[in-house]
């Protein structure tokens, strides 16, 4: 796993690997517990998944802002865009900037919970 994190974020981001390390083993538990018959699998929760999306949300936009200052904020509009677009621009890439961790949590529960009904179906045919 480390070789694949190392892939992705380069040397400059293993700093965050024991993060990155603790959420896949965070989510891998918790989906674990969906296994045991007659248990509740908590990643299967929306308020779970958009709790941790909303969270690292946070972290991230608080680390972009220390590391890339005023920089942080040129994301907002695209390169090579003209200036007539800009407002409507900023403001579209903003909603889907703040919009991103909601969607998150909701896609990260949906897919749990769409997996663990799929082997409840598939278990109660065996």
């Amino acid at each position: 796993m480390l070789e694949m994190v190392k892939d992705n974020i380069g040397e400059d981001g293993m700093k965050f690997f024991p993060f990155i390390f603790t959420l896949f083993t965070f989510i891998a538990m918790m989906n674990m517990y969906g296994i045991v018959p007659y248990t509740f699998t908590p990643t299967s929760h929306f308020a779970v998944t958009i709790g941790m999306s909303l969270s690292i949300f946070v972290g991230v936009s608080i680390l972009g802002l220390l590391n890339f200052r005023s920089d942080y904020f040129s994301m907002f509009m695209p390169t090579g865009a003209p200036m007539v677009a800009a407002p409507f621009l900023v403001i579209i890439e903003m909603i889907s900037h703040l919009i991103k961790p909601v969607s998150l949590g909701v896609r990260l529960a949906a897919n749990i919970t769409a997996g663990h009904l799929l082997f409840t179906i598939l278990s109660g045919f065996a």
